[in-house]
């Protein structure tokens, strides 16, 4: 099937919540997304963008269902937290728990953390194929799957725009995890040196598919948030709505909507 406009988002944690405001300002505009790929935090708003969620209640979804609280830990997982402990919050949202029951089809990008391969799931439960995609090395739990464990998908996949093409005659892109400026006194821990070595090497191979897309919104400013800087939701949000607003005038160019 051919769609008109197709849209990649990508992982970033906390900073991953600025791709509801960018999709909040598209809708005021009358842009519709028909068809979106997302990985990590761009997983989970791409299934509540696809259940028909406001760009309030996608926000609402992240400052009510946070999973990293205590009543989350993970007590005998490899992970501080427990993916499955969250489970119950998205079902919340998403009751019928299949990709089949959302208003418009999405792909998923996860890791297969003992095969060592990307994966991409677009059907069958949804649940599960959200907190694989996901699942943070360390943070959280490896999720299970048909026998098989999944970790974030970031690792493997953080723009995952491959579903897309050949699929839509527009592409929009959206990297919620710009290379930071740093300086050596932020390098002092093991930690610190292993979360930038990870940041730098998911950047620069999702930075080789840019050019798959027709525009490419990276909001530098998020480059000021952590990637579990859940404090600052809303702020986050308005940082994406602003970065589409400000480009808007070339998105609506691109898709042909009358103003």
């Amino acid at each position: 099937m051919q769609y008109k406009l197709g849209m990649v988002l990508s992982g970033g944690g906390a900073r991953g919540v600025a791709q509801i405001g960018i999709l909040k300002a598209l809708t005021e505009q009358g842009v519709e997304v028909e068809v979106l790929a997302g990985a990590s935090a761009g997983a989970i708003v791409a299934a509540l963008y696809a259940a028909g969620y406001s760009g309030e209640e996608m926000l609402d979804f992240f400052v009510e269902k946070n999973p990293l609280r205590f009543s989350k830990l993970s007590m005998v997982k490899p992970g501080i937290f427990d993916t499955e402990k969250v489970v119950g919050g998205f079902l919340e949202y998403f009751p019928d728990n299949s990709f089949e029951a959302l208003d418009k089809p999405i792909f998923l990008a996860a890791t297969d953390i003992v095969d060592g391969r990307p994966e991409i799931f677009a059907s069958g439960p949804l649940i599960p194929a959200i907190l694989a995609s996901a699942s943070t090395p360390l943070v959280f739990a490896p999720t299970e799957i048909d026998g098989h464990w999944y970790s974030d998908g970031g690792i493997t996949n953080n723009f995952p725009v491959e579903p897309l093409l050949g699929h839509c005659d527009l592409i929009l892109g959206v990297y919620a995890t710009p290379l930071r400026r740093i300086q050596e006194k932020d390098l002092r821990s093991s930690l610190s040196v292993s979360m930038r070595a990870f940041e730098i090497g998911m950047y620069y191979s999702s930075k080789r598919k840019f050019h798959q897309c027709d525009l490419l919104l990276c909001p530098t400013e998020l480059s000021r948030f952590g990637t579990f800087d859940a404090k600052h939701f809303e702020e986050i949000m308005r940082v994406g709505y602003r970065t589409a607003s400000e480009q808007m005038d070339s998105i609506l160019d691109l898709v042909g909507t009358d103003r």
